[in-house]
């Protein structure tokens, strides 16, 4: 299953903590060994403290290619890269870094346009639809703006910090077409429901919305990835509602990162339907 371990492979981290639940690892190897690329993706596990220090380490060596980045150090590591791509200025967060050739670290981020890749592979349109977002933090603010720039006609952002739900609804605003408020976590009259919360990862959660007021044309989208799926997606199947887990986004952004990262041969691959 994991690609030959030998002297030229081209090492890939993920740093971050806690990793024990960490999925990327297993994704990224699986596709470096289908694909037979001389890659290895390792589970760093650095801690919040320490992401200086391991940065300075980790430089000296060669043969790292790229990071993974997740919490905490997603908005940490903007002060430590070379090079910010326009994603990760836009979100103002990292979640992969090129490491070129030169010694540059180039940081991006795609959360957002992996959760709307994701969405797309499964059939979901967001062009002209009717959008409502509920969680304003790191990875509902990446795909917030992903979610305007895919062509949603609305957006509603809500988050139990309104001044946060507020501040981002003005920031996507800007970028385009899509008219963007701020608003409750109400689903009534949505096509589209995405919980960028980590409300459903432990069955005592209560849920990110009233899901009683859905309707069975609204696809809802939870961006948690769990062997079984949340409460939140059980009582949408319930309902007739069209239903996505966290895992398409979780491939979306994979494969967004492997293109960064110069494996465009596995994203095409996998675009393709391959």
């Amino acid at each position: 299953m994991y690609p030959r371990i030998i002297g030229t492979t081209r090492i890939y981290g993920l740093i971050g903590t806690p990793l024990r639940s960490a999925k990327s690892p297993v994704l990224l190897n699986t596709l470096f060994a289908e694909a037979q690329s001389d890659a290895v993706c390792i589970p760093l596990e650095v801690g919040t403290g320490d992401l200086s220090g391991f940065v300075s380490g980790i430089r000296t060596v060669s043969n790292l290619a790229g990071l993974l980045v997740t919490m905490p150090h997603k908005q940490s590591m903007l002060d430590l890269v070379d090079v910010l791509h326009p994603t990760a200025r836009q979100i103002g967060a990292i979640n992969v870094i090129r490491c070129d050739s030169d010694g540059r670290w180039v940081g991006a981020v795609f959360d957002g346009l992996g959760c709307v890749l994701g969405m797309q592979r499964q059939g979901v349109t967001l062009l002209g639809k009717s959008v409502l977002l509920v969680g304003a933090g790191g990875s509902g603010r990446a795909i917030a703006f992903a979610v305007a720039a895919a062509g949603a006609r609305s957006l509603i952002i809500s988050d139990l910090d309104p001044h946060r739900a507020l501040d981002l609804a003005q920031c996507v605003a800007k970028q385009g077409a899509c008219v963007v408020h701020a608003g409750p976590a109400d689903p009534a009259g949505h096509d589209i429901v995405i919980n960028a919360t980590p409300l459903g990862m432990n069955p005592a959660d209560p849920m990110p919305i009233d899901a009683e007021r859905l309707s069975p044309t609204t696809v809802v989208v939870d961006i948690i990835t769990r062997s079984e799926p949340t409460a939140l997606l059980l009582k949408a199947q319930s309902l007739g509602c069209q239903t996505l887990d966290g895992h398409p986004m979780h491939l979306g952004q994979a494969l967004l990162a492997l293109s960064f990262l110069g494996f465009e041969d596995i994203e095409r691959r996998y675009s393709s339907g391959l």
